[in-house]
């Protein structure tokens, strides 16, 4: 997949000021930068949740406006920020719909065991007859991932994966992320908060501010103490653990 020179306005501001870097396959890529630095917009133009302004997202060979809405659905999947779901729903019928590009309503016997294997991931056997709204923030996010991971496409971008769950689900959120990328050979595209997780557990960066990349590469290229500190006008170290570079900052 290849972003050339993608540019969005909001109400006359430029939130996106020609963007472009060409995604790894088979690798996670997390996109960090503070608030505002137009990580979410990117995602979404590429998912084509979001028509950009200008630019092109090319993916496969061809302009990503050109294929149908089924055919994409079944080669990439996007979790947002925001999910809210209006019907009574539970886990198994949530996680279900993300075999809807497939089989539509009727399941097959292929569909079941794919559910089953994303309830299983994300550690939601014990709730997959609970309805959603009964469900702690943490809960529901675990089973839309879960939904997200059944729908079983070549590229999967998640928004902000990590929001609401503790350290343990989390942790176990990044460590799903390797397992997609390096077990399944998924592409994982990322837009992350907490640094040291995109640091650990990702393959590139691609650091963003005020709507512009500030830096793609990999991950010991763009953690270190001079990029973040430009990128987050804050004072950083870097320290490395396992071979991974740390930070904090201060």
């Amino acid at each position: 997949m290849i972003i050339e020179k993608l540019s969005k306005h909001y109400d006359g501001k430029k939130v996106l000021n020609s963007v472009s870097f060409e995604i790894p396959k088979k690798s996670v890529i997390s996109m960090i930068g503070p608030n505002g630095a137009g990580k979410s917009t990117v995602l979404n133009i590429i998912s084509r949740l979001m028509a950009q302004d200008e630019g092109v997202v090319n993916f496969e060979g061809k302009n990503i406006k050109k294929y149908k809405s089924n055919e994409l659905s079944k080669r990439l999947a996007i979790l947002t920020q925001t999910n809210n779901v209006q019907m009574k729903l539970t886990v198994r019928e949530l996680v279900s719909f993300g075999r809807f590009p497939y089989s539509g309503n009727r399941l097959t016997e292929e569909d079941k065991k794919m559910v089953d294997k994303a309830i299983s991931y994300m550690e939601l056997n014990d709730f997959e007859d609970r309805f959603i709204d009964e469900l702690s923030g943490g809960q529901r996010q675990r089973a839309y991932i879960a939904m997200v991971i059944a729908q079983n496409t070549e590229y999967v971008m998640l928004d902000e994966p990590t929001n609401n769950l503790d350290i343990y689900h989390a942790t176990n959120m990044m460590k799903i992320v390797r397992k997609l990328c390096d077990e399944l050979g998924k592409t994982v595209i990322l837009v992350l908060h907490e640094i040291n997780y995109a640091a650990f557990y990702s393959d590139y960066i691609c650091a963003m501010k005020n709507g512009q990349i500030a830096k793609f590469g990999t991950v010991k290229e763009v953690i270190n103490k001079e990029t973040l500190s430009e990128i987050y006008n804050v004072d950083f170290e870097i320290l490395e653990i396992q071979g991974k570079p740390l930070s904090i900052y201060y």
